[in-house]
């Protein structure tokens, strides 16, 4: 099967598949939560392997599970009416966690390089405590909003139509154009181009659909769509920066013609802050 292929019945299949997920509201989105807590567990293995492949890690199942505890809370929050600052809270207790680990139990063989590699250890926890289990909280915390099914989808498609608007334009329109990113050499303009107006198209038509949902002027909604678009594109290049570093093409075999979960999750993490923020700042507050 061509990678083509692969991107196309992931289109067609994949997305409906996803967007049927979200339109379950049952009990405060729980079939939504468990999807997120399961590409919780499968992110944090695959960012703590390609961590690994550079830098020395603190034990996996310590930094896995102080990472998908994060979604859990958020689960925790959604069914039991708790204020999502207790999702912050449990970061704390994270970090701490972390900190105790490498201060009373070090990773080393002899007391005199017991602290040696500390520092890179906790940084790469750290950062994965936050990129794979925190960040992907706030698509939890949509799911209290009074419309949130309607939120939940239209952000999941400026990214879905973004991610695959940018392969088709610069598939088709990026021969000459490409370079643009040192991350990715093969990120074209036109891409770049066909991603942004993909994800300002839905916000506009979704002006047009839901009007009690995203009133307003037409400017608001273009504001939403750009700054997803240009979050999901940087959560792209960012995996893009991970993997090339790791020295590694996938971050995973998990879905066909995409890769492991990260590859497909990437725009989503980086995205899913970004429009929680705009969206409460612009429609919600």
């Amino acid at each position: 099967m061509t990678k083509l292929v692969q991107r196309l019945v992931l289109f067609f299949v994949g997305i409906p598949l996803i967007m049927a997920i979200v339109g379950i509201p049952h009990y405060s989105h729980l079939v939504l939560h468990i999807a997120i807590i399961l590409c919780t567990v499968a992110s944090s293995r695959e960012m703590y392997r390609l961590l690994g492949n550079t830098v020395p890690m603190q034990s996996a199942p310590a930094v896995m599970g102080a990472t998908i505890i994060l979604p859990v809370m958020g689960l925790v929050c959604t069914i039991w009416g708790f204020a999502f600052e207790y999702i912050t809270y449990m970061l704390i207790v994270v970090i701490l966690f972390l900190v105790v680990l490498e201060v009373f139990f070090p990773e080393g063989k002899t007391e005199a390089n017991f602290f040696k590699k500390s520092n890179p250890r906790l940084s790469a926890s750290l950062f994965t405590v936050i990129y794979a289990g925190y960040i992907i909280t706030f698509l939890s915390r949509m799911t209290v909003w009074e419309n949130s099914t309607v939120h939940i989808s239209v952000f999941l498609l400026m990214v879905f139509l973004c991610d695959s608007l940018a392969w088709f334009f610069g598939h088709l329109f990026g021969k000459g154009n490409r370079g643009l990113f040192s991350a990715s050499r093969n990120k074209s303009v036109a891409g770049f181009t066909g991603g942004i107006c993909a994800s300002i198209g839905v916000g506009l038509l979704v002006r047009r659909l839901f009007p009690q949902v995203f009133g307003g002027h037409w400017v608001k909604a273009v504001c939403l769509g750009l700054c997803t678009a240009l979050a999901s594109i940087l959560g792209d290049l960012a995996e893009s920066v991970f993997k090339r570093s790791a020295g590694v093409k996938d971050s995973g075999r998990v879905i066909p013609g995409r890769g492991g979960m990260l590859d497909s999750l990437d725009s989503i993490l980086m995205a899913a802050p970004v429009y929680y923020i705009a969206a409460k700042l612009l429609y919600i507050l």
